[in-house]
């Protein structure tokens, strides 16, 4: 996935001079698009989001509770955490659509038809995935219609893995309990480990002993 692509045009409005749907729409799914790819959520996770469940601490971050999730066998709950970044924030994504819409509880993510009022149900899987599909090709994403409902996650698991994150920390962050379901989502981003290597070489001490047994 070319995150960096998508997450920088989402789609945008087709009439920026006062078509409320496209500004409606557009709001919506760059929140969709930030919130699922920086907090890793699959797709059933993101219809699932709900307003009083959310905290946000501007400039830190924001917490989601969701009460129930797959892994939790117990129906505890889990709360998890998101940042604020300087680029392609999530908290302030999410903060721009719940003002628009001027929602106060309830689903996150809802329909917005062409008149631009706003439904009172969260969107399904069976229209999240189409709208997903949609905005990847807006982005100019190839192949838009191979992506599901998890490809927000594969996405995110292999920018963070790519980037130095090692499994440990991924899995935590994400919130995966087992190895096995970690890697369904990592591809091979370094299958020579060249990268990893390579980000090595420069460390003073693989220097000398690298200069001492030359020759």
């Amino acid at each position: 996935m070319h995150s960096c692509g998508i997450l920088r045009n989402p789609g945008r409005p087709s009439n920026t001079s006062g078509d409320r749907a496209a500004e409606l729409r557009h709001t919506r799914n760059r929140a969709l698009l930030l919130l699922g790819f920086w907090r890793g959520f699959r797709g059933d996770e993101l219809t699932r989001l709900q307003v009083e469940y959310i905290e946000v601490s501007p400039g830190q971050g924001m917490s989601f509770f969701l009460p129930h999730t797959k892994g939790d066998r117990q129906n505890k709950g889990v709360t998890l955490k998101a940042p604020a970044l300087n680029h392609f924030c999530p908290v302030t994504a999410y903060t721009a659509w719940k003002e628009l819409a001027g929602l106060d509880s309830g689903p996150v993510f809802r329909s917005v038809n062409r008149w631009g009022k706003i439904g009172n149900q969260g969107l399904h899987m069976d229209s999240l995935i189409p709208l997903l599909r949609t905005i990847f090709k807006d982005a100019g994403v190839a192949d838009p219609d191979n992506y599901s409902a998890h490809s927000l996650r594969r996405g995110f698991a292999n920018w963070a893995t790519g980037n130095g994150w090692d499994l440990k920390t991924l899995m935590e962050y994400v919130g995966w309990k087992s190895v096995q379901s970690a890697m369904r989502y990592v591809d091979a981003v370094d299958p020579f480990f060249q990268r990893q290597i390579e980000s090595r070489l420069n460390l003073p001490m693989v220097k000398n002993i690298i200069s001492k047994n030359q020759g």
